[in-house]
């Protein structure tokens, strides 16, 4: 493994949810990011003791004015320079609000030198068609989103944010094209897509054989990402990575593909400069030239070696549940002077230890982050 980090030098905000234990939020984005080379400056907006999918959490959540008070204690004491800003979980409308207000003061202080500020926004508010957030907090996104550079919305969140069903490709490939057009968004990336989509392959591109068999439904279940950045009359450039998923429940992986977002366009947009005669880290929001095609915007090229580290954590995670899971069941088998049985039937404890053991293997796993193999390609959503 090579020693090279994979950006110049990078200063990141991250707003983002924190947690003692386990994985999620800022507790990933901060060890992503600083494991690829960033300088980060982290401002939690919850502090809880683990992630809600244990179903049971202690904490506290900041207000807006807690919010905007870290940010003012920042700039009196002139630690407001960001080149980049990734923000995620954010309580309540009045806390989204107060972190647009910071993401738009960057935005502001970068307008004299295009290019040197961009903010990725990962805008959480539910998942499977259900809200965990409040309704208000909706309408705040939709009058925020047109600030950022690049948005990471699941399918759920792309339909609250554009206003239209996703049901099939079609759907989808509107609801892109609206965001484009109405929030004149450059980048977008749509993080977990379930439907078949027209002129897309049907098994990964790593995978797919160069015979007629191609056509035949994959072995394996998969799932896609789909991508966009804008032209200048702002239509979208539409790419789709297809790639295997794991029979497994995991927390947090949004958290990652967002912070690994932020460093893997960075360095794409600094590769691209290397070969094209126009160097996009000079333009706003880094919004390559019309002539470049789909499959070969940096927004593409980020994305592959983002789910390519993904994979391979969630591959490792994988491995490692069963014998993390028997040991915690023999420790509180222990503890409670109980036989590992009886753990095992205890539905309610069970669970607590399964989530436990599914939280993601980052520590140990650094070459998966840095130096990942890029298996699945992006590929042309042809329109």
């Amino acid at each position: 493994m090579g020693s090279k980090l994979p950006v110049p030098e990078t200063s990141v905000l991250a707003v983002a949810s924190h947690v003692v234990s386990g994985h999620v939020g800022n507790k990933i984005a901060v060890f992503v990011l600083q494991s690829l080379g960033c300088d980060v400056a982290a401002l939690n907006t919850v502090q809880f003791s683990n992630h809600t999918g244990y179903r049971q959490v202690k904490g506290t959540k900041l207000t807006a004015q807690e919010i905007t008070d870290l940010w003012d204690g920042l700039k009196q004491s002139h630690l407001d320079s960001f080149d980049m800003m990734l923000s995620g979980y954010v309580p309540g409308a009045a806390g989204v609000e107060a972190v647009g207000r910071i993401g738009q003061e960057l935005k502001r202080n970068a307008t004299t030198n295009p290019g040197s500020f961009f903010w990725v926004l990962d805008p959480v508010m539910g998942d499977n068609g259900k809200l965990y957030v409040a309704e208000d907090v909706v309408p705040a996104y939709q009058n925020l989103i047109h600030h950022a550079d690049l948005i990471l919305p699941n399918q759920f969140e792309a339909e609250l944010l554009s206003g239209v069903k996703i049901t099939d490709s079609a759907s989808l490939e509107r609801a892109i094209e609206v965001l484009h057009e109405r929030y004149n968004l450059p980048h977008i990336v749509i993080t977990s897509v379930s439907l078949p989509l027209r002129n897309a392959p049907q098994t990964p591109s790593s995978t797919r054989p160069a015979t007629p068999v191609q056509s035949q439904a994959p072995s394996t279940p998969t799932m896609s990402v789909v991508g966009s950045t804008r032209t200048s009359e702002r239509k979208p450039r539409l790419f789709t990575i297809q790639f295997p998923v794991f029979n497994a429940y995991f927390s947090g992986t949004g958290d990652m593909f967002a912070a690994l977002m932020v460093v893997r366009m960075r360095e794409a947009v600094a590769n691209s400069a290397s070969t094209a005669a126009t160097d996009v880290r000079r333009l706003a929001s880094w919004l390559s030239p019309d002539h470049v095609v789909p499959e070969h915007l940096p927004l593409a090229r980020a994305a592959e070696k983002v789910l390519a580290s993904m994979h391979e954590v969630l591959a490792r995670t994988c491995e490692q549940i069963p014998s993390d899971l028997a040991t915690a069941v023999a420790r509180v088998a222990a503890r409670r002077g109980i036989s590992a049985d009886d753990v095992r039937a205890d539905a309610e404890t069970m669970h607590l230890l399964k989530s436990h053991a599914a939280e993601l293997k980052l520590t140990r796993n650094l070459a998966c982050l840095r130096d990942p193999k890029i298996e699945y390609r992006a590929e042309r959503i042809i329109r």
